[in-house]
């Protein structure tokens, strides 16, 4: 991953502190005595001490003080991914407007995968204004699947701020490593003209390597929105059984331009 990440912003993040508050009251009664006794104390610790090696400290240790599973009433979170998260917007708020979003990159630096992860699950959380979009794209750059479904499903970070060819680009990294892009929220509302012959060509590349066609490329593309020489190409790759069925109905479904 490419963790060139230093350029400088001096505006305080807009964090959603309603949502982070909300987590925060359902977080604490789902954990063990053992678990609250270590989340208290670890949250007067860094309320104490609100600095980056502090955090980084307190999210190394959740793995050890929490016992993984999957966290009530949240879209896909585990309870150590979400107290990292709420430990990293906890010492966001503490500090001054103009040191929250260096010190966000510093950490995301620091962090292994799994902590990339949180991070990355929560940045629409932290980062309303999209301050935080080169740290990432970068991010978006890793290799590691799931890293890059941290940042690109289930969440609508991307669609909120990534601009046409950025969000592009996500989505057909996303394809590129089979993740499941009906999960991608705000693909809809992305579909076009240009998508779609991005869409086509990933398509003619799979085929002529004779490799799988990606089984998400289909919602990828706005079938009403293809010309007539797309829709007759398609028509013919259907004929010839070179794609696969969830194509038809797409294709039986397309309105004539």
């Amino acid at each position: 991953m490419n963790t060139d990440v230093t350029a400088p912003v001096s505006a305080a993040l807009d964090m959603r502190h309603d949502c982070l508050d909300e987590h925060r009251r359902r977080f604490i009664p789902s954990l063990e005595d053992t678990e609250r006794q270590w989340w208290l104390s670890a949250q007067a610790q860094l309320a104490q001490c609100p600095d980056a090696n502090t955090a980084a400290r307190l999210s190394g240790q959740c793995k050890r003080n929490l016992k993984e599973r999957a966290q009530p009433g949240t879209d896909g979170w585990s309870n150590v991914q979400l107290a990292r998260a709420l430990l990293l917007a906890q010492v966001l708020a503490l500090q001054p407007g103009a040191e929250q979003v260096p010190l966000l990159r510093q950490l995301f630096l620091w962090g292994d995968d799994q902590e990339k992860i949180a991070t990355l699950k929560a940045l629409d959380w932290l980062d309303g204004r999209g301050q935080c979009i080169e740290l990432a794209r970068q991010a978006g750059r890793t290799s590691n699947s799931q890293v890059f479904a941290a940042l690109a499903l289930d969440t609508p970070y991307p669609s909120r701020h990534y601009d046409e060819r950025a969000f592009n680009q996500l989505v057909l990294k996303a394809l590129g490593m089979g993740l499941d892009v009906r999960r991608l929220i705000g693909l809809e509302q992305r579909h076009g003209v240009t998508l779609n012959q991005l869409a086509l060509d990933l398509l003619d590349e799979q085929l002529a390597a004779e490799r799988t066609v990606s089984a998400g490329l289909p919602q990828v593309i706005a079938f009403e929105l293809l010309s007539p020489a797309q829709r007759q190409r398609l028509a013919g790759l259907s004929q010839q059984r070179r794609l696969p069925p969830p194509w038809h109905e797409h294709l039986d479904g397309a309105s004539p331009i």
